[in-house]
């Protein structure tokens, strides 16, 4: 046999009185639908809006850590894939250690600028020459994360002196 009230031990309280549930699904009923659309969005390749940890460049942060130096990008499959932002301006690469050739050309020069507190570059071949720039935000004594500004992420390490 099935009751048709809720066992005696069960206690109600009236939805109305309950702030604390009240907040609750409200958060949960805007939490669900950005959830999914991150989901979505991740599973359709789409950038995902990012996060991110650490301070932020400065315009005088990339003229003083960056420039001048070899950045290490962490490759998605393993390794590192190194560019140089000369103090001429001029930024160049070899995707060579990580396989890059296999797949398109492997190395590449270009120029760099500052705009703002975002790092701009412009290849001659990769990327079809679009410019594009990036926030950096300081992870680390040397990493950094960067955001891309079509939202792709990644993260990097900075080397040596060039």
């Amino acid at each position: 046999m099935i009751p048709d009230r809720p066992h005696a031990a069960a206690k109600s309280t009236p939805l109305a009185l309950d702030a604390t549930a009240m907040t609750r699904d409200r958060i949960m009923a805007g939490a669900l639908p950005l959830a999914l659309a991150l989901a979505l969005a991740f599973l359709a390749g789409l950038p995902v809006p990012a996060r991110a940890e650490g301070e932020r460049f400065s315009d005088s942060d990339i003229q003083r850590l960056i420039v001048g130096k070899r950045i290490y990008l962490a490759a998605p499959l393993g390794g590192e894939f190194p560019l140089n932002y000369r103090r001429s301006g001029t930024v160049d690469g070899s995707g060579e250690a990580v396989g890059l050739g296999r797949l398109a050309k492997p190395n590449d020069t270009g120029k760099w600028w500052i705009r703002g507190d975002r790092l701009c570059q412009q290849f001659t071949t990769w990327y079809k020459g679009a410019p594009m720039c990036f926030e950096l935000y300081k992870t680390g004594a040397t990493t950094l994360k960067w955001i891309r500004d079509n939202g792709q992420t990644g993260t990097a390490r900075i080397g040596e002196t060039i």
